[in-house]
């Protein structure tokens, strides 16, 4: 059953950024004083009377009292100047949690994880509730940035792959900058090379639209059905 939609009040703990122009928020929750939800979920924010922002949760549901929200402000608009001004000690209002982007341990097929730079957010928060959890099966990430400073969670995500061989775990950037020796191009090209076998596997994908688009067809030209891939559109 989908848990119910509440409007929260929370203070800002934290404020830390992660790349360029991705911040990352701790809130600790004052109304609710604790907020159940799923990994991979997000909240709505109210910034005017017809103005409502979105915002992907980035840490796991292990704790109820707090959350941590991650965003990308190059936009610079008003949700941009909102999350760029808070400070720790401020109460932000919010309504949540929102969306069916999860995944589902019932599901026997092994997950592959594309992202492409802010879209991997849910998949952070989805990876790391796993590995708290157990995992339970093999599980591959592909995160695509422009270069690599802005693969906000790489240290993180080489760490989990060290904890857990079965995670493998594939960063590619466009541009091979500051001495990168791993992988180069898009993402959608990763996906062709190093997926072979599309039995008993389902796609979890997050990003831009044309990448979502096509890593899907990517897929699919290997014989994958078009439902076994879920997304979710940051832009």
């Amino acid at each position: 059953m989908p848990l119910p939609v509440v409007e929260c009040k929370a203070e800002v703990r934290a404020v830390r950024r992660l790349a360029p122009e991705i911040l990352e928020v701790d809130l600790s929750m004052l109304e609710p004083t604790e907020f159940p939800f799923e990994a991979g979920q997000w909240v709505s924010v109210p910034l005017g009377p017809k103005t409502v922002r979105a915002y992907t949760i980035a840490s796991t549901p292990a704790n109820h009292r707090q959350i941590t929200l991650c965003a990308d402000v190059t936009p610079g608009g008003i949700g941009s100047r909102w999350f760029r001004a808070l400070a720790p000690g401020q109460v932000v209002e919010f309504k949540g949690p929102t969306g069916g982007f999860v995944f589902t341990r019932a599901d026997p097929r092994r997950p592959l994880f594309v992202a492409e730079e802010i879209g991997i957010v849910p998949i952070h928060s989805i990876l790391w509730d796993l590995y708290q959890t157990g995992f339970g099966r093999p599980v591959t990430l592909i995160y695509w940035g422009r270069e690599p400073s802005w693969l906000a969670y790489d240290g993180e995500f080489r760490l989990l792959a060290r904890r857990y061989p079965p995670f493998e775990y594939l960063p590619v950037v466009r541009e091979a900058v500051g001495g990168w020796q791993g992988e180069k191009g898009e993402a959608p090209d990763l996906v062709e090379r190093t997926v072979g076998s599309v039995a008993g596997l389902i796609a979890y994908v997050s990003g831009g639209g044309q990448m979502i688009n096509k890593v899907r067809q990517v897929l699919m030209a290997k014989g994958m059905e078009r439902k076994a891939v879920k997304w979710e559109k940051f832009w």
